[in-house]
């Protein structure tokens, strides 16, 4: 491809660390090109350098952070030399980028309505009446539930997935020349997943727009892809056609990356304790947001009459769409909010009865590893005080705490003297670790991951999942495991329940959920998983 081709050029692109970090650059040298009406992804391991990338080309890096090589063309332009003012011009309008935590990217005091319609204000001459039709139609076209009420609700009151549906609004709004999407499906289940993807590739054809899509899922690759980059510690390693790189990898970290995905089908199933270590039965959660004196509420039933049964030393999955309830119910068993009705009982214990002062006594028993690491860490505290905080409170010394955090971050994945860098430090992959190392401190008898490897890499995905497995065993821990990648599921969890407006529809071991599914939810949620073709092992064609 010429550069007189390309949407966007990086020549030679070098990017450079602060002193003291693990390296010099996050990037080095890194060149490629994107056509317009191309969909180009980039995939790698956290920490290769695929965001960091994305953010020298928008003129976003952290400070201490810069460019010292190289040249980002964009339409006859070289960004890596613009100004301030200049990027401002093209962010946006130009350039749009889809962040991968829309809990961070989003504004907490403004309603979602007002921060899309932002992008219209300051680019466009449209009327408020104009800006709040194109919102709502926006919001529409993402498939948001309820597009007036949600342009109305504040970031925290949506879902992960629709904060996420959100931000890919406020990115489609001026229709740019090139979108980056850094992650866009990771907090999506797999039939939004399936909508977005054609969105997008919709907006490609209708608008020839350049995409540069930055992603850890290789079904995603197979779904969307025109061609791939594959990056390893900020350089490029292979690049080509997909169904090339997909169907026949030629670099030996390709091949370990593929070799990596999950695959669709579940293993043979492993015998089960008829000891039950939790018991849901009957437990219900009803929201009611806004409306004067009781008056025109918002009424959400997030979880209604749900039964389920986790025996000893198995793991319990929890699938279905954003919204289906999953997350909430999550946050019922740990009691971080109250249950309306029902049940939850642990070891013997009916935790929607116990007090809050008997919830913090008895917590070292049940922890949770929360769906955004972002906004779960203290980002003004150290990660190993983090890891460390709960045995510290619950008697351990100090010492042997951060002692302990460090062998929790090697068990992760994690380099142990990075105990002491603060989670901004680390990328969205690595905060996850951080999640996830935190919720074991405490070596509890039943572990919550809420979405607990949506943002991982394949290969960390893969020893995250074997490492759960292994505790598992070792420990006889047991796992209420909520996740929107079927695939994952598949491989992890002994038992399925699958949600949907807040019901279970279905539940049973794994092999027979996903081998033979009986709801038409299940089989529309398995239609839709991206990339089924490759997920099943047939080879790619071509997008």
């Amino acid at each position: 491809m010429s550069e007189q081709d390309a949407i966007l050029t990086l020549d030679g692109l070098s990017v450079k660390l602060p002193e003291g970090a693990d390296r010099s650059h996050a990037l080095g040298g890194v060149s490629l090109s994107v056509a317009a009406n191309e969909i180009l992804c980039v995939v790698g391991e956290s920490g290769s350098g695929k965001s960091i990338m994305a953010n020298a080309i928008m003129k976003l890096l952290p400070r201490d952070v810069e460019i010292d090589g190289g040249r980002v063309m964009f339409e006859g332009r070289d960004l890596a030399a613009a100004t301030s003012a200049e990027m401002r011009q093209v962010r946006g309008a130009g350039i749009a980028m889809i962040f991968q935590e829309p809990m961070t990217a989003l504004n907490p005091l403004r309603n979602i309505g007002d921060q899309i319609g932002e992008m219209f204000s300051i680019h466009t001459g449209l009327s408020k009446s104009e800006i709040k039709a194109k919102v709502l139609a926006l919001l529409q076209d993402v498939r948001i539930p309820n597009p007036a009420e949600a342009a109305r609700a504040f970031p925290h009151e949506l879902s992960g997935g629709q904060r996420q549906r959100a931000m890919i609004a406020m990115a489609l709004a001026l229709d740019p020349r090139l979108l980056i999407a850094d992650e866009p499906t990771t907090a999506l289940d797999v039939t939004t997943q399936a909508q977005i993807l054609k969105l997008i590739r919709e907006l490609q054809v209708r608008r020839k727009t350049a995409v540069l899509f930055i992603t850890h899922d290789f079904g995603v690759v197979a779904e969307i892809a025109d061609r791939v980059v594959v990056m390893q510690h900020g350089a490029v390693v292979e690049i080509g056609a997909v169904k090339n790189v997909l169907n026949n990898p030629q670099h030996a970290y390709t091949k370990q990356l593929i070799a990596a995905v999950p695959p669709l089908t579940a293993p043979p199933p492993r015998p089960l304790s008829d000891d039950i270590i939790l018991t849901l039965d009957h437990v219900s959660k009803t929201y009611r947001n806004g409306g004067f004196l009781g008056r025109g509420a918002r009424v959400t039933h997030a979880v209604r009459d749900v039964s389920l049964k986790l025996p000893r030393g198995a793991t319990l999955g929890i699938v279905g769409e954003s919204g289906s309830g999953k997350s909430t119910l999550a946050r019922c068993i740990v009691r971080l909010i109250d249950p309306d009705g029902g049940s939850i009982v642990l070891e013997g214990k009916d935790w929607a009865r116990l007090s809050r002062e008997q919830v913090r006594r008895e917590t070292k028993h049940i922890q949770m590893v929360f769906q955004d690491p972002y906004a779960s860490l203290n980002p003004r505290r150290k990660a190993g005080d983090l890891v460390a905080q709960g045995p510290i409170v619950h008697g351990t010394p100090r010492a042997k705490a951060i002692a302990d955090a460090k062998e929790l971050f090697a068990l992760v994945g994690l380099d142990p003297s990075a105990i002491d860098r603060f989670p901004h430090e680390f990328s969205g992959g690595q905060r996850q670790r951080i999640g996830l190392a935190r919720a074991l401190a405490l070596k509890p008898d039943v572990l919550v991951a809420d979405e607990a490897v949506s943002a991982l890499d394949v290969s960390v995905q893969a020893q995250v999942l074997k490492m759960l497995a292994d505790l598992r065993e070792r420990l006889g821990l047991s796992i209420v495991f909520i996740t929107h990648d079927l695939r994952v599921a598949a491989q992890i969890c002994d038992l399925v329940a699958v949600m949907k407006d807040g019901e279970v529809v279905e539940h049973g071991l794994s092999g027979e959920v996903f081998g033979n599914p009986q709801h038409a939810y299940t089989k529309a949620l398995l239609a839709s998983i991206p990339g089924g073709d490759f997920a099943r092992g047939k080879k790619v064609e071509a997008v």
